[in-house]
């Protein structure tokens, strides 16, 4: 199991939790995705490391969706 966390700017309500969860969820080796808005951080846990989505692929997706990834979380 792969868990990485990731800053994204732009989140203010459920709907936005929503949509990150979702968009994120749908992507290949995906298996869960935790948003919390008060941190404004992303965790997004894989099945195993070769088929967690990388970084670009991420931030790709939360761009479409309206938002800013800026980074790993620390």
């Amino acid at each position: 199991m792969t868990t990485t966390t990731y800053a994204v700017a732009g989140m203010s309500c459920a709907h936005c939790e929503a949509t990150l969860t979702k968009v994120i969820g749908e992507l290949h080796g995906v298996t869960d995705v935790d948003v919390d808005l008060a941190t404004g951080q992303v965790t997004v846990t894989s099945a195993n490391a070769p088929d967690a989505p990388d970084d670009a692929v991420i931030a790709e997706v939360v761009d479409e969706a309206g938002y800013e990834l800026t980074g790993r979380a620390a």
